[in-house]
């Protein structure tokens, strides 16, 4: 943070607020145009600009961002640089555990150059939360969270040391343990001020609370009016460090909400409809953000469910203005009174608190939405915006089940056609059942089970209603003598300790547990791919049958391969849709006109019997959620439990690297780091590791989920003399290289073009043609001194924030991907990890230009006239000795980005910055 601005627009001032008095940077005191033009700028950059007073330090380069803001055109390409200086960072383990890596190692290389080790420590407050490593082990008994924490133990001993380690090793470095919630949700509940303060300079001074988070869905913090949003670990890493995220001012698209939602429908709904809409209009790389007088009706928990599936729609934020809503949830979720009135007077002298039928602000773009028009839905079966109205998912899922077996080529267009109409032949694969022993009960499996029923993930775990509404609809269930379905493997994990006190206290945990949806723990779970094995015999009966088994649950992804891997379709859906479908045990059902089950009375039971009224949910929210139980809940957050406070952990300020450490390795990124960085060349000779569509996710690039027996990583693990039983994840193993390395781009669901036909991590090796797996290929190029590339289709790197998939890329030997558009996070990885993204001209692509992904690639330019946003050339010289020649577009962005680059990645570059400013 600027200790002295200089505050060239006289905006620096005095709030009072009861007895305190706070210095602060008001855009009240813009004068003039200036006052004119601010007053109609959208919201979220509005925080940007404050954020641009409070960090001005006199130079040109901040003047001109200061000037383009306030004169933002909403129609103009995004072009101009700002630096924006977070206030905090917010980490998960899954990403967390690599960053703390990287600085260890960090701290590691500025001492072997004869530096200060401690010049190495985050400058920002830092929280990482222990989220993503809980699975779905144990399920359907009283003990499965405690079960489900054992072994979480048991698996992750190592990452929690190295983590205890950290929080005594760095400063501003704080730990929330596991089984405390999803970090998400502890954000919003706990971590988030909304208004942050400071001591600078002898003075208390309050300013907007702003932050970037190694989790794409950081931006469930937008509903609280805070300005934030998914970075990778490596731009967190800088962050923390004191670098300012470079980012061109992005265009905002206003989404307009007017009404209120009508009975029947939920959040939920209503975000999978935003989340079609925006991307039909295309928000990626910008903000949007929600105004209208439809906010008064939709509650913080309702606008961060919103806000939640910022990635899936594209946009780097969903930003909610701070209004009366906001106050009342702060309150309702303990924060102290003198904490929301600071909040109330700061955002009311910024001329920001929203009240009803403010005047319109200027948008790049408006798109209007009537909430009272929402309907129930579902969203699937592979991506989050395939939204499909529930009175039309039974047609859905049999034209996609038809779609998937055509193209195995299991069935013939007729016979699916057939199908979709419900005609189905006794002997059609359509028709397919497998008989299956489970638990003491016999039954059939065929086609669209589901297998998977799983409230779970902070995109609706966060949301009172929706969680009551499953459970009133459970005990209603229970009341007219319903059961699950006995295939279906049921779990419940809450956000937050916060939503087993308030099901428990409304008596809804007991109905829901009657379910089999006991509480599994405390984390992201199925959302994540930590769905755990399926029961032994539906797993033998999928395989057996080569069946297309279902999963529902309340999550924000269902990417091909990211739920289970034995489970092709995957649809989102609310909280109380995820109940109905493990009664109901398949997704082939059409809730509107058939019966969900059959009662104890022998009579037909309806979605609609079942389906609770909006006054049931108020009134059992009203009665069961309350204040106390935030406030006790996070009153001793850091401490742990017992498992926690039973890990000793290591002293020192450099970390003791265990070289048998399966987990654990110290990364190389700093190995071969000069202290002067080697100018960028061309790129000659390439060849593609890779030839990719469109859709290609942080999920099929980056490892997640189980690691595959066959598997490169597998292999290496074993080599260790570590058990196929005790691998554990890809996501719990991203502290180790290796380990990561193998498993980039090893997804089941990959389609790489070079081997047409097979699924999964494999390539050719060319010239010679030899198929094998992508890193056995990549490391025999390596040792041939071949560079690679990537060729791939729109939308590269959707999805997770996952720092992995550049990582692990840049470590493959990746010197280049050629897309015809990138998805924001990961463009920017890879440029973090010195890897050039590289965008097709408009209307071009591999097929355009005939490219097979078999030619040899030199990429012309680099060396020479790299700048933000410049063509290079590019020669692809095929097998037959033809040459197609095409030009790229470079997606370096800024100037920041292009030093970035230069440097060899964003690590090597803080390093240098460090160790220079200590010299």
């Amino acid at each position: 943070m600027t200790s002295h601005p200089v505050d060239s627009y006289s905006t620096c001032t005095t709030l009072k607020c009861g007895n305190q008095s706070y210095e602060i940077f008001s855009l009240a005191r813009l004068s003039g145009k200036d006052a004119e033009r601010v007053s109609r700028l959208p919201i979220s950059l509005r925080v940007l600009l404050e954020n641009l007073l409070r960090h001005d330090d006199g130079s040109e380069l901040v003047g001109k961002s200061i000037r383009a803001l306030i004169e933002w055109n909403p129609q103009a390409e995004p072009d101009t640089e700002i630096g924006f200086t977070v206030g905090r960072v917010l980490l998960q383990d899954f990403t967390g555990v690599p960053c703390v890596a990287d600085l260890a190692a960090m701290r590691d290389a500025v001492a072997k150059v004869g530096g200060d080790p401690t010049v190495v420590n985050p400058l920002q407050p830092v929280d990482l939360v222990i989220d993503h490593s809980v699975q779905v082990d144990v399920f359907g008994r009283p003990d499965a969270a405690a079960l489900n924490s054992k072994l979480e133990y048991e698996r992750n001993r190592e990452r929690y040391v190295f983590l205890r380690w950290g929080a005594n090793a760095f400063r501003n470095f704080r730990v929330v343990p596991p089984d405390t919630g999803i970090v998400h949700q502890v954000n919003i509940e706990f971590l988030a001020p909304v208004v942050a303060t400071q001591v600078v300079n002898g003075r208390l001074r309050a300013f907007f609370d702003t932050l970037v988070g190694t989790d794409s869905h950081t931006p469930m913090v937008n509903a609280l009016g805070v300005l934030g949003w998914g970075v990778g670990g490596i731009e967190a890493e800088a962050a923390m460090l004191g670098q300012p995220i470079s980012m061109l001012i992005p265009q905002v698209v206003g989404v307009h909400l007017k009404g209120r939602l009508p009975a029947g429908a939920t959040a939920t709904d209503l975000v999978l409809t935003i989340t079609q809409r925006l991307r039909q209009h295309g928000v990626v790389g910008k903000f949007v953000e929600y105004f209208g007088d439809g906010l008064d009706s939709l509650s913080v928990a309702d606008r961060a469910t919103v806000a939640n599936m910022s990635p899936e729609y594209g946009a780097t934020v969903g930003f909610f203005p701070v209004d009366e809503q906001t106050l009342e949830y702060l309150r309702f979720t303990g924060r102290s009174e003198e904490q929301i009135a600071l909040v109330e007077a700061y955002w009311k002298e910024q001329g920001m608190f929203r009240t009803r039928g403010a005047a319109p602000l200027q948008y790049s773009a408006v798109i209007e939405i009537d909430l009272g028009a929402i309907e129930p839905c579902i969203a699937g079966p592979r991506r989050p915006h395939d939204r499909v109205p529930l009175a039309n998912a039974k047609a859905s899922w049999r034209k996609a089940l038809g779609e998937y077996l055509v193209s195995k080529g299991q069935a013939t267009a007729e016979d699916a056609a057939a199908f979709e109409k419900g005609s189905v032949a006794p002997d059609s694969v359509f028709a397919r059942k497998v008989s299956v022993e489970c638990d003491g009960n016999s039954f059939e499996m065929g086609h669209g089970h589901v297998v998977i029923s799983a409230i779970t993930s902070c995109t609706n775990t966060s949301n009172p209603s929706v969680l009551v509404a499953a459970g009133l609809l459970a005990r209603k269930a229970r009341e007219r003598g319903l059961r699950t379905k006995p295939w279906v493997k049921t779990s419940l994990a809450p956000g937050s300790q916060a939503v087993t006190e308030y099901l428990r206290e409304s008596g809804l945990l007991r109905s829901l547990e009657e379910l089999g949806f006991h509480v599994v723990g405390y984390g992201c779970t199925t959302c994540i791919g930590n769905s755990g094995p399926l029961p032994q015999p539906v797993s033998e009966a999928i395989q057996r049958g080569d069946l297309v088994a279902a999963a529902v649950l309340s999550g924000n992804r269902n990417f091909e391969g990211r739920i289970h891997a034995q489970v092709r379709a995957n649809y989102l859906a609310s909280p109380p849709l995820v109940v109905s479908y493990a009664l109901a045990g398949t997704v082939d059902i059409d809730f509107q006109n058939e019966p969900i089950g059959v009662g104890s009375d022998g009579q037909p039971v309806y979605l609609r019997d079942l389906w609770p009224t909006p006054e049931e949910v108020i009134a059992t929210v009203q009665a069961s959620v309350h204040s106390e139980m935030f406030r006790r809940i996070y009153s001793n957050v850091f401490e742990g439990d017992e498992n926690w406070r039973a890990i000793e952990a290591p002293q020192g300020l450099r970390y003791a690297w265990d070289e048998s450490s399966t987990y654990i390795k110290r990364p190389p990124f700093f190995d071969e780091v000069a202290l002067e960085p080697t100018p960028p060349s061309d790129i000659v000779g390439a060849r593609a590791l890779a030839v990719l569509g469109h859709s290609v996710t942080t999920d099929h690039i980056s490892p997640a989920g189980s690691i595959a027996k066959q598997s490169p990583a597998a292999q290496y693990l074993m080599s260790l003399g570590v058990e196929p039983k005790d691998f554990n994840s890809y996501g719990a193993r991203r502290g180790n290289h290796e380990v990561m390395v193998r498993g980039t781009f090893a997804n089941i669901r990959l389609r790489n073009e070079l081997v047409p036909g097979v699924e999964g991590g494999f390539t050719v090796h060319l010239p010679d043609g030899e198929q094998m797996t992508i890193y056995d290929a990549a490391m025999r190029y390596k040792a041939e001194g071949v560079p690679l590339i990537v060729i791939a289709g729109q939308e590269y790197g959707s999805g997770s924030s996952r720092d992995w998939a550049a990582k692990g890329t840049a470590l493959l030997g990746v010197r280049a991907v050629i897309a015809e558009s990138f998805e924001r996070i990961h463009r920017s990885n890879l440029v973090g990890m010195g890897i050039l993204p590289l965008q097709f001209e408009p209307g071009q692509s591999r097929h355009t230009l005939g490219l097979t992904g078999r030619e040899t690639y030199d990429i012309l330019g680099i060396a020479d006239a790299l700048a933000p946003g410049c063509k290079l050339r590019v020669l692809a010289h095929g097998e037959a000795g033809q040459t197609v020649e095409f030009w790229v577009r470079a997606r370096i962005d800024t100037p920041n980005e292009l030093a970035y680059y230069r440097n060899g990645g964003i690590l090597p570059y803080v390093f240098r910055q460090l160790v220079r400013a200590k010299a």
